[in-house]
């Protein structure tokens, strides 16, 4: 198993340089390629009456979205450095839609986290629970202030189900690089999970890992998960992400919703 190809989503918000710095640096671990994607909404023809002052508007605002592809073009190419091959996708269209369609090219998709009180990413801002659903590659949701990741130490959420499985199967190529991997799972129904077969299968991968029972919570399944990677210094949590659509509305099961809203640690999650 390896990573080949590495894709971050651009914005021009306060973290997209240190998603940019996070995303070259595993690129380079795994010399892999990176690519930077951007996009921007089409501009819209506003119904002002004069149809010369509408098409001037027009004209301002098209030029306005091509300055702002530039400037996170710029951004990109600044912050990932020459340590690692770069190229560049960006187009005016909806940022998820293209995002989404870009993904084919990626084994893996870094993307920002936004949570309340993490600021507009501005019209180029994508939300991580969308590109999961979207995207059909695993995702790296990158909280802001994060510039690297060694994942030496990785917390693997564990519930018996397909996504589960599946994030561990796409973790492969950081799994079988750590020294540690933690299994946990959370909730009264943990010791019916398999965790123990969980632990066995990454133990073929060379790696120690160990099984972790935590049938008590005393918080939230996120904040039970976040609180055990802190205290075993891990980076990095790995696990599934549950969630549905109705009427183009992402609902996310609650530890999925916090995580992604919340976390405060790297989470490679997948569906």
């Amino acid at each position: 198993m390896r990573i080949s190809t590495i894709m971050v989503s651009l914005d021009l918000g306060a973290a997209a340089a240190d998603r940019v710095q996070l995303a070259a640096g595993i690129a380079a671990r795994f010399e892999a390629r990176l690519i930077g994607v951007a996009a921007r909404p089409v501009p819209a023809l506003l119904s002002v009456g004069d149809a010369r002052e509408a098409e001037r508007l027009y004209e301002i605002e098209d030029r306005r979205a091509y300055e702002q592809l530039a400037e996170a073009r710029a951004l990109f190419e600044r912050e990932a450095g020459t340590a690692v091959g770069t190229s560049w996708r960006a187009a005016l269209a909806p940022p998820l839609a293209y995002l989404a369609e870009q993904a084919r090219s990626a084994d893996l998709v870094v993307v920002g986290r936004y949570g309340p009180a993490d600021g507009d990413p501005g019209l180029m801002g994508v939300m991580a629970g969308a590109v999961l659903m979207e995207s059909g590659r695993p995702v790296l949701v990158a909280p802001p202030g994060i510039e690297r990741l060694s994942a030496r130490r990785v917390v693997v959420a564990w519930r018996d189900t397909r996504e589960a499985r599946r994030a561990v199967h796409d973790a492969l190529p950081f799994l079988a690089g750590a020294a540690e991997a933690k299994v946990v799972a959370v909730g009264p129904g943990a010791h019916h999970d398999g965790i123990e077969d969980v632990a066995q299968y990454l133990s073929g991968y060379g790696l120690t890992a160990t099984a972790h029972l935590l049938p008590t919570p005393s918080a939230g399944i996120a904040d039970e998960l976040v609180a055990f990677a802190r205290r075993e210094e891990a980076d990095l949590i790995v696990m599934g992400a549950y969630g549905h659509t109705r009427l183009r509305e992402w609902i996310f099961g609650g530890a999925t919703r916090d995580m992604l809203r919340t976390t405060p640690l790297c989470c490679l999650m997948s569906h």
